[in-house]
């Protein structure tokens, strides 16, 4: 029984000893990052909610998924597959210069528009389960969490 106690007092004691500012793990020595990337409610996947029977005229919905933690990005145009960086407050988001996407053809699809339109958004609204980009107050699109309905396929 006085072992017990002695071990007990010096695990105390142990754990008394830790530095106050340590926020990590109390079994481990990584501490915890000063300033965590906050979820701003972006992390996910989400779909476009199309305007023109266009925006879906490869037959597949446009999506983008945010990473925030990594600070990065990945989608599909409806054709294409891109990602990037991207940084985000509150309200603003900024798409980096520096994003890849594949190149296959597109036909009945304005994919330069489309990813103009996507990467000129500055800012970002939450309303409900919509997500709106913006440029400046000029709304650009609108994103939810899942399709709305079947994509509207453009037949030639």
């Amino acid at each position: 029984m006085r072992v017990l106690l002695i071990i007990a007092a010096c695990s105390l004691l142990l754990l008394a000893a830790r530095p106050a500012t340590h926020k990590g793990n109390l079994f481990s020595d990584q501490p915890v990052a000063a300033n965590p990337t906050k979820d701003s409610g972006l992390t996910g996947k989400w779909y476009l909610l199309p305007v023109l029977p266009s925006d879906t005229a490869t037959g597949n919905f446009p999506t983008i998924t945010f990473h925030p933690k990594r600070k990065t990005f990945s989608g599909n145009s409806g054709c294409n597959d891109f990602n990037g960086s991207y940084s985000f407050t509150d309200t603003t988001i900024h798409f980096g210069e520096n994003m890849r996407m594949t190149k296959m053809i597109c036909t009945g699809f304005n994919e330069a528009a489309f990813m103009k339109s996507l990467l000129s958004a500055n800012r970002y609204v939450l309303e409900d389960t919509v997500l709106i980009l913006l440029f400046d107050a000029t709304e650009l699109s609108r994103w939810t969490r899942k399709p709305s309905r079947e994509p509207v396929i453009k037949k030639a």
